[in-house]
């Protein structure tokens, strides 16, 4: 394959002409908050995200401020050994897996210290009171100058994996990343979240803590910043990783280095862990892509998906990338009852694999064979997990020939995996860390250890009833055409009656209306080398896609319109838009 690259991978949407409400480096920062403490008696609070380097920013703090005194949080935060029995219950001992909870940030703090240092903050007559760490705004419910330190999930995993950071009010720095994730996954980001919800509207500044080189950013400018971002169309920050069975149709599509030896995924709308740039004249700034939907959620998601979803984005695109590796693990998703039983979550992984590209050998398993003895092949399952002969997907599994375009749907309790040299657009809702394994093909991860396998849960959760027959009729290709106009065709691609997202393809070789219809509308250009998206009332900017890369259309645009870009004139171009059925609530 030969592409020439217009991936764009640090897309920045603009919030600002000006950059004069922004400081960059502690230097400037100090001179900044310097100037909002001037008063003789002062208290400055720092609420840091775990994962934040919080001493750090306590020691930079410290020496440029001369601060009278500190409290730093993690002092106040009781003891390891105290912090794992507390959430022993939601996390329990599965290595992937743990129950979704209403653990708050407070419930880490040592009740007698957090009460000592709430009377010191209730008391403070004189000089200037720094309180920094995670749960700085709980021990300082009404500081005189709130900071924000902020920084994304995927970032906190790179530290993780790095072993720079431990989870909060533990000390489990050498602990492996996948645990670390687990742990935080399930309490720490949960907890954090629900803080911050509240911090975010009244913040008086915004901290990017994410390079060595700190940006302080005005709360009020940022907030209108967000704003702006609601009310157009943008795109996310991709960030991309290697996997066992990884391949390298992205290294060229998406100008990446060879810097690892694959490049298995991209998540490239993934907003609880996608980060968000923003452009301040000619300074950007990168805060975490879930701060828009906390807040901004009706205008972003529209009124029925928040009332149904809460502040929470409910469709993910990601790509799987086995051009030139292998096939992914053979895995089911639970159901929803499942789902909601084992582990507290309200909804479940429905997904679909969009084909971008295929090699001539492209594959898809899907669904189980016609007439397969059910108990001989959990058994064979069993086996090939301790140790026994491999396990033989293809005696008990479809593998369906996949080439450039098809769509396979994949609601959840259907058997499935992608084959070597297909590359995919995952399409699915958002719970994706639920994916059980049952068969990994007999190797390692890139650790040098077995990956988890789920055989118990997944075994539970195949619907054995989707052979075949059925699956044909209803998860490949189910192209229907809807209509067309001067230039432009549309049709439904899928999903399935039982997942909540429809997917809509579009042909195009002219402008194209399209409509949100009140529902947030998430589009990936499928074909084509360039494309714009404009407002028929120029509510805002024209904006370019390039080739494979995803955006949001926020539910508050409504009318929009597509056309081929400078790069793709007279030629056909395609998106894939994926949006949730009103009425399927």
């Amino acid at each position: 394959m030969s592409h020439r690259s217009n991936y764009d991978k640090y897309p920045c949407t603009p919030a600002s002409t000006s950059a004069a409400y922004c400081w960059v480096g502690w230097r400037n920062i100090i001179d900044r908050l310097k100037h909002s403490s001037v008063e003789s008696r002062c208290t400055l609070a720092v609420e840091c995200y775990p994962g934040t380097f919080e001493g750090s920013i306590k020691d930079a703090l410290v020496e440029g401020l001369r601060s009278t005194e500190v409290v730093y949080t993690p002092d106040l935060l009781k003891a390891p050994n105290c912090v794992d029995k507390m959430l022993a219950p939601v996390l329990g001992d599965d290595p992937v897996f743990g129950h979704m909870n209403d653990i708050g940030l407070e419930a880490f703090f040592e009740e007698a210290k957090l009460g000592k240092a709430r009377q010191k903050v209730a008391s403070w007559q004189q000089g200037l009171l720094l309180v920094v760490g995670v749960g700085a705004s709980i021990v300082s419910p009404q500081p005189d100058i709130l900071i924000y330190a902020d920084l994304a999930r995927w970032e906190i995993q790179g530290r993780q994996r790095r072993n720079e950071i431990s989870n909060l009010g533990t000390d489990n720095i050498e602990e492996s990343p996948s645990l670390k994730y687990k742990r935080a996954f399930f309490v720490d980001w949960r907890a954090a979240d629900r803080l911050k919800r509240e911090l975010l509207p009244k913040a008086h500044f915004f901290l990017d803590t994410k390079s060595s080189t700190p940006k302080l950013v005005a709360g009020d400018c940022v907030r209108a910043g967000m704003k702006t971002v609601a009310s157009r169309p943008f795109r996310v920050v991709p960030y991309f990783d290697p996997g066992p069975w990884g391949g390298h149709w992205m290294e060229e599509v998406c100008n990446l280095p060879k810097d690892a030896p694959n490049h298995a995924w991209c998540f490239d709308c993934v907003p609880e862990e996608n980060s968000l740039l923003l452009g301040f004249g000619d300074l950007q700034i990168e805060f975490p892509a879930i701060d828009l939907i906390f807040l901004h959620p009706r205008e972003l998601l529209g009124e029925h998906i928040y009332s149904r979803f809460g502040a929470e984005f409910p469709i993910r695109f990601d790509f799987l990338d086995t051009m030139g590796g292998a096939n992914l693990s053979l895995q089911v998703h639970p159901r929803t009852e499942y789902i909601r039983k084992q582990f507290g979550m309200d909804y479940t992984q429905d997904e679909s694999y969009y084909l971008l590209d295929a090699g001539e050998d492209g594959s898809v398993y899907l669904g189980l064979k016609k007439g397969i003895d059910r108990e001989a092949m959990a058994g064979e399952l069993r086996l090939a997990h301790d140790s026994g002969p491999p396990f033989c997907a293809e005696t008990y599994v479809n593998k369906f020939p996949a080439k450039k375009h098809d769509h396979f749907l994949i609601p959840a309790g259907t058997i499935h995996c992608s084959g070597r040299n297909s590359m995919v657009l995952e399409i699915s809702a958002t719970p994706y860390i639920f994916t059980f394994k049952l068969w990994d093909w007999g190797r390692l991860g890139l650790n040098g250890l077995p990956r988890p396998i789920h055989l118990n849960h997944g075994i539970a959760n195949i619907d054995w009833d989707r052979q075949t027959d059925w699956v044909q009729r209803n998860l490949i290709n189910r192209v229907e055409f809807l209509g067309k106009g001067a230039g432009w065709t549309e049709e439904r691609t899928g999903l399935h009656e039982l997942e909540f997202i429809e997917t809509r393809r579009t042909w195009f070789t002219g402008k194209t209306p399209l409509d949100t219809q009140g529902t947030v509308n998430v589009l990936n250009l499928v074909e084509g080398r360039e494309a714009i998206v404009e407002s028929p009332k120029g509510a805002f900017d024209p904006f370019v896609v390039h080739y494979a890369e995803t955006f949001i259309v926020p539910a508050a645009v409504g009318a929009y319109t597509i056309r081929p870009g400078r790069e793709s004139e007279g030629s056909k171009c395609g998106t894939i838009k994926a949006f949730v059925r009103s009425g399927r609530m």
